[in-house]
């Protein structure tokens, strides 16, 4: 299979030599995607027609900027205006929004063809990609295993070649966690960074928009675009956004990269633990300097998270009655009975779950000894890191425990899925920005993520770093379309 999407300066170079009407080329890549998702579901559902359109009236303002052309998909809860946008639940089955999220107008602009409706958890939750309404996403480097969720579709659209490169949305790992088991970037900006304006929220104060590329270089040029204040999110920071290609190529020589102990633990798979004591030798070759540090609260990042993420979720997911859009009952005899029918229809297991444990947390006598105290522990997790950060510029980690599991192997037992998570948790729970680049591989070929992570609004020193890195190693040239 060509490479023509290695990077999203290869496929560009690609359209020039093609030499065809867009329009044309358009039709072209619809029938090459939908041929390679066959075997991938990385898509909820492709409307083709609406995409050509979409792109005949990119118009000639477009044709020299920085996408233009360029086939990029956004998960199935980032807004697209008129276009099927159901977060892969039946409960918004149907359901077109009537405006476009910040993120996805800033790729239009810059002349980005929108591949709408990845695949993905429902609502985002999930750490597998298994729990759509429309069936599992499989890994491109094995498709009897997960591509790691919730993002999966997405990550495993980069993968596989389908598209460029790709939107998704960091709640607690969802972007990181399958570029790690896909074997491709994933980054999450710090929180307020990138606009949260039109995407369907599951935990608001933890959710992020970010980009999943095939190298750094493409991941700095999509978080150039993205990034910036937004009056239409209350979140949205007025914060200067540098230009983030300058920080490639940078000497990392001198850098100060934390080590932290409590990421090390047993339990994590033999090959992640190598592929981390690789790249930690590659760092120091460079010039970096390795510090131990101790991040104290990590153990508890998991329990706060999954309480936090929770009830925030059944907030927002009250929304969901039948009666504005989406599913409905059909048979209800009356309103209590249509809430209850069309939920119980809607949601998967997994929602339902959630929308429960959020629920049970915020209820009356629960309130404090649950979700307050979870929100204490959350202030303890972000002054870890800023004692952490008094002495390194970034920190290390594995960005999962373990390789990419079989489909179906952890479905039966939430609270495996839940930890595979553990190591990404803590950047979204303190606000942090964090990338997850590949640095190996485990038996089987599969891939394995390296993470790093840095101070609020220091975007360019992971850039910088993970740039290096890849700069310096091999596995970032391997992909999983050359198997």
């Amino acid at each position: 299979m060509d490479n023509i999407f290695f990077s999203i300066d290869t496929y560009r170079k690609w359209l020039e030599q093609a030499d065809k009407p867009l329009k044309d080329t358009v039709s072209f890549l619809i029938e090459r995607l939908l041929s390679i998702d066959k075997s991938i579901n990385a898509f909820s559902e492709v409307e083709g027609e609406a995409i050509v359109a979409r792109a005949s009236v990119l118009g000639k303002g477009a044709k020299g900027r920085a996408l233009f052309g360029v086939p990029i998909a956004t998960k199935g809860n980032i807004c697209l205006k008129d276009a099927l946008t159901t977060c892969s639940s039946r409960i918004l089955e149907g359901f077109r929004p009537p405006y476009s999220a910040t993120v996805t107008e800033k790729l239009m602009a810059e002349g980005a063809l929108i591949f709408n409706g990845a695949n993905m958890d429902e609502f985002a939750f999930g750490s597998s990609c298994e729990g759509s309404c429309t069936g599992p996403t499989k890994n491109p480097w094995d498709r009897t295993r997960i591509p790691g969720g919730s993002s999966g579709g997405a990550t495993a659209a980069v993968a596989a070649g389908e598209v460029a490169a790709a939107l998704g949305s960091d709640t607690g790992g969802s972007i990181r966690q399958p570029a790690a088991m896909c074997g491709v970037v994933g980054f999450k900006p710090t929180y307020g960074r990138v606009s949260r304006y039109g995407l369907i929220a599951f935990a608001s104060s933890l959710d992020q928009i970010g980009p999943i590329t095939n190298n750094v270089a493409d991941c700095a040029a999509m978080l150039e675009v993205i990034a910036g204040y937004d009056e239409k999110d209350s979140t949205s920071v007025n914060a200067e956004v540098p230009r983030y290609t300058d920080s490639l190529n940078q000497d990392i020589k001198g850098m100060k990269i934390g080590i932290p102990k409590e990421y090390f633990i047993d339990g994590i798979n033999d090959d992640v633990r190598n592929c981390i004591s690789d790249a930690i030798k590659v760092f120091k070759k460079l010039g970096a300097e390795t510090v131990d540090i101790s991040l104290p609260h990590t153990k508890y990042a998991v329990s706060c998270y999954y309480i936090i993420g929770p009830a925030e979720a059944s907030s927002n997911l009250a929304r969901y009655d039948g009666v504005h859009y989406g599913h409905r009952d059909r048979n209800a005899r009356d309103l209590i009975e249509m809430y209850i029918g069309s939920r119980n229809e809607g949601f998967g297991a997994e929602a339902k779950r959630r929308i429960l444990l959020g629920t049970y947390a915020l209820s009356s006598g629960y309130y404090e000894a649950f979700y307050l105290k979870a929100q204490k522990v959350r202030t303890k997790i972000a002054d870890d890191f800023k004692e952490a950060f008094k002495v390194c510029d970034c920190i290390l980690t594995p960005t999962t425990p373990t390789t990419a599991f079989k489909i179906g192997e952890r479905v039966e037992d939430p609270l495996a899925m839940y930890l595979s998570d553990i190591f990404t948790i803590s950047a979204n729970l303190a606000g942090l920005p964090a990338v997850s680049v590949p640095c190996g591989f485990g038996k089987g070929n599969l891939p394995v993520g390296l993470q790093l992570m840095a101070k609020p609004f220091e975007e360019e020193v992971l850039i910088k770093s993970a740039h290096a890195f890849e700069q310096n190693t091999e596995h970032h040239k391997v992909r999983a379309c050359d198997l």
